[in-house]
């Protein structure tokens, strides 16, 4: 293909150089001259799916993993993330991509070996959760993800945090914290659909672990994610393990008033 001068070795003339790079030229007048929003782009979710497993494990350490972003997960974003949503369709919405990131954040804790028996007499070598898995979250928005923890492990038991910011300082401090008694010995699903600065998540972090909760033993559930929250989190807390659905530098900080109709 023509780059847009003659070979070095003259073996292109002058005239065939210009002849084929006309119509390119030709395009590419035409590709300047369209509107914006007739020019082709790609997608935002398209740029963080670019991202190879390298490229996170070297920017934010191998605890951090993102929801693989096919065509459905990509629809769900856009969706949410839209101004146009009615909150019946958004919440509808929202509570699918919960439980994609319920469901993966499921597949973080740890199993063990388990050899059931079926219906035929034969012998199933399988496996099951290891005993104490527990949720919490963090209110209020981190509320909206308890029923897909629910539908998915129909047991299990939900301790709650509440962040607020300081009215002088403008820090975040805990206000209120329950948990089950015996916390400290159980694998913890920390729920938090957004995450803008991490400030919330690391108070919420402290506070587990003032509880006796190893740092290795929570799996962070989270929706959207700012790459500065990632990187404070996981400087933090290297431990720490993260599961979210998309990394992206503008978080749709109007979730909670519109998953819960408070907008």
């Amino acid at each position: 293909m023509c780059t847009g001068s003659p070979s070095s070795n003259g073996s292109q003339s002058e005239e065939g150089s210009t002849t084929e790079q006309a119509p390119q030229e030709q395009q590419a007048e035409t590709e300047r001259e369209r509107p914006a929003e007739q020019q082709l782009r790609t997608p935002t979710h398209a740029v963080v799916a670019a991202a190879t497993a390298e490229d996170i494990l070297a920017e934010y350490g191998s605890n951090l993993k993102l929801l693989e972003c096919n065509s459905q997960v990509a629809e769900l974003l856009t969706i949410l993330r839209d101004k146009n949503t009615t909150r019946s369709d958004f919440k509808f919405y929202a509570d699918r991509l919960i439980r994609l990131v319920i469901e993966e954040s499921l597949n973080q804790l740890p199993y063990t070996h388990c050899d059931v028996e079926t219906p035929t007499g034969a012998i199933y070598e399988g496996l099951k959760y290891r005993s104490g898995n527990c949720g919490v979250s963090i209110i209020r928005s981190g509320e909206a993800m308890e029923q897909g923890l629910r539908d998915c492990c129909r047991s299990i038991r939900i301790g709650k945090i509440l962040v607020e910011s300081d009215a002088n300082t403008h820090e975040a401090r805990v206000v209120y914290a329950r948990f089950p008694d015996d916390i400290g010995s159980r694998q913890v699903l920390l729920m938090y659909p957004i995450m803008s600065t991490g400030n919330t998540v690391l108070q919420a972090v402290n506070v587990l672990r003032e509880h006796g909760v190893p740092e290795s033993c929570i799996i962070l559930s989270n929706l959207f994610c700012t790459p500065m929250a990632a990187r404070t989190v996981v400087n933090a807390f290297p431990k720490l393990k993260i599961l979210t659905s998309e990394l992206h530098p503008v978080a749709p900080n109007h979730f909670g008033q519109k998953y819960f109709g408070t907008d």
